[in-house]
């Protein structure tokens, strides 16, 4: 009887032959080493972004430290005019270096930031980083629950508008994003106190807590829906619109179509696949959002009153606090960046057509 060629490669009793089990080792082995290589380009990948933030937040100070000189006259002057006499203004100069170069100026407040918190308040003395602490607290609070806000019904509202392609419901829904995209934050915040505050009376105006209030969660999460949406609003339609498009994408994909024809339930593809091929997409879209609600907190800030660095910004503006400014937009730029490259990361990790 002749023996076949998959008899004769299977058959430990024939010679040159591999057994089924010795057969699959170098397969195995293959794969096992190519995953090895893929987490050390991933790793690689990681490290050379982080190293890459050496030159970018040089950059960034650099340009924070020139946006501060860039105001016309001297800030002491200009924030004590009238307050201290010539003597007492000139005291002060020395003591915050404006009578050195800018390049000594410049290497003294980076030190700054790293050794004496920032440096000090010219109105009240007080260090930056302390006067910004609890306010940046209040900012992340804020930014926060819009981020959850923006993410939760934009992609619901997305969703929605995706599985009625080219319906009614689908048309309206992406007129209102038109619409709602051209909208200021700063107008959209005074229409929510207008209505929830001054018309229906069911959400205060103002403020983190009331001044009688027990100061709990609950009065917290009282205080924050109104200027928690105002904030989440352009992220949110902006998220929407990926969000859309993303399910489209993937609910037209030659895989999804096979699923729909083996019978799987339709929850079960949009949770399982259609979310996870749309997810990466989020999470970038999310973390690069983070950045326009950052800023949008300024206005929202001001506008509902909320104790964050907003507020102490406007403020140190009005008083021509120059070392509250730089530390106030540093502070917030690094935020930002630190939390993009969080993002890139977190995609990279969920999306493997990113890692390969």
């Amino acid at each position: 009887m002749t023996t076949t060629l998959l008899e004769k490669r299977t058959d430990p009793g024939v010679p040159g032959s591999r057994t089924p089990e010795a057969a699959g080792r170098p397969a195995t082995r293959w794969n096992t080493l190519r995953r090895t290589a893929r987490r050390h380009r991933l790793a690689l990948r990681i490290a050379g972004r982080v190293l890459l933030l050496v030159p970018v937040l040089f950059v960034i100070s650099v340009l924070v430290f020139l946006l501060g000189k860039a105001s016309p006259g001297d800030p002491i002057k200009a924030a004590l005019h009238g307050v201290l006499p010539p003597d007492a203004v000139a005291d002060l100069q020395r003591a915050y270096g404006l009578d050195e170069g800018v390049v000594v100026q410049y290497l003294t407040w980076v030190s700054s930031l790293f050794t004496d918190g920032g440096g000090r308040s010219i109105i009240n003395g007080s260090v930056v980083f302390d006067t910004l602490g609890t306010a940046f607290g209040n900012t992340l609070i804020l930014t926060a629950a819009a981020v959850v806000l923006s993410v939760v019904f934009g992609v619901l509202i997305g969703t929605i508008a995706a599985l009625n392609h080219n319906r009614f419901v689908d048309r309206a829904i992406m007129l209102l994003v038109q619409i709602g995209s051209n909208l200021s934050v700063y107008w959209f915040g005074l229409v929510l106190i207008w209505l929830f505050a001054l018309e229906w009376k069911v959400l205060p105006a103002t403020g983190m807590r009331d001044a009688g209030g027990d100061g709990g969660v609950g009065d917290l999460l009282h205080h924050l829906i109104l200027p928690a949406f105002s904030a989440a609003l352009i992220s949110m339609l902006i998220l929407a619109r990926f969000a859309r498009a993303g399910v489209i994408e993937s609910l037209e994909s030659d895989y999804v179509r096979t699923l729909r024809s083996q019978g799987l339930p339709r929850w079960r593809i949009l949770t399982k696949h259609v979310g996870r091929n749309v997810a990466p997409l989020i999470v970038t879209t999310t973390g690069l959002e983070i950045g326009t609600l950052l800023s949008g907190a300024v206005f929202v800030e001001f506008v509902f009153s909320w104790p964050g660095v907003g507020t102490d910004l406007m403020n140190a503006i009005s008083a021509h606090d120059f070392p509250v400014i730089q530390g106030g937009v540093m502070l917030v730029t690094v935020v930002f960046v630190i939390v993009n490259l969080a993002t890139d990361i977190v995609a990279d990790l969920l999306d493997p057509r990113l890692r390969n």
